[in-house]
């Protein structure tokens, strides 16, 4: 698939932190984004059983819809002890306001309820790049770590404020963007699309 200096990719999204973050990790190749919500693109249904169904999902609606390339990315936090939840319900955790410290405060109310002394957690996240009635490359990368209560810090966006990766003493919520970048999820799926595309900074 081409992408390279000087293309424009719709980042399938509408959420503002996301598209943010995605904005942030492709600028030093220099590609310009917009956003689904910039664009007037409907949000598809999520229908999908996997985080990868849901990007597709997403990325293809977005592709058709703008004759674009669009990237989607379908991330969430899975909880070891909560048998994988949120998982792909992470965004619908917070309702329709997407409040997250909702969801965050029902992470905590379940755990709490079951007794649970596992807060072991991963971050995972699914890439997926589409063309306008072309293939469909799928990227994945998952950070693990350990969840907190309360929540900490008002960096970053949906479950960061509870969420320590391994090795580090802050959560997401309280670490720098480019600390944050370096280590996610979202970076590491990212590592490995910028590695297939060949995109040089």
């Amino acid at each position: 698939m081409m992408l390279g200096r000087g293309s424009t990719l719709v980042v399938a999204s509408h959420n503002p932190g996301k598209v943010r973050e995605i904005r942030d990790l492709l600028a030093p190749f220099g590609i310009e984004t917009k956003g689904a919500a910039e664009l007037g693109l409907p949000e598809p249904e999520e229908t999908g059983t996997t985080f990868a169904a849901n990007a597709e999902l997403k990325a293809r609606a977005a592709a058709e819809a703008s004759g674009l390339p669009a990237l989607a990315d379908d991330s969430g936090l899975a909880v070891a002890a909560l048998g994988g939840a949120p998982g792909i319900y992470s965004a619908r955790w917070a309702g329709e306001a997407k409040d997250f410290s909702l969801a965050m405060a029902r992470v905590e109310r379940e755990l709490d309820a079951m007794n649970a002394r596992d807060r072991s957690a991963k971050f995972v996240c699914a890439l997926a790049l589409a063309t306008p009635g072309g293939p469909c490359e799928i990227f994945e990368g998952e950070v693990h770590g350990t969840l907190v209560f309360p929540q900490r810090g008002t960096r970053g966006f949906g479950y960061d404020p509870i969420f320590i990766a391994d090795g580090m003493a802050e959560t997401f919520g309280e670490i720098a963007p480019a600390q944050k970048h370096a280590i996610s999820h979202r970076a590491r799926a990212f590592a490995k699309l910028i590695e297939a595309l060949k995109l040089e900074s």
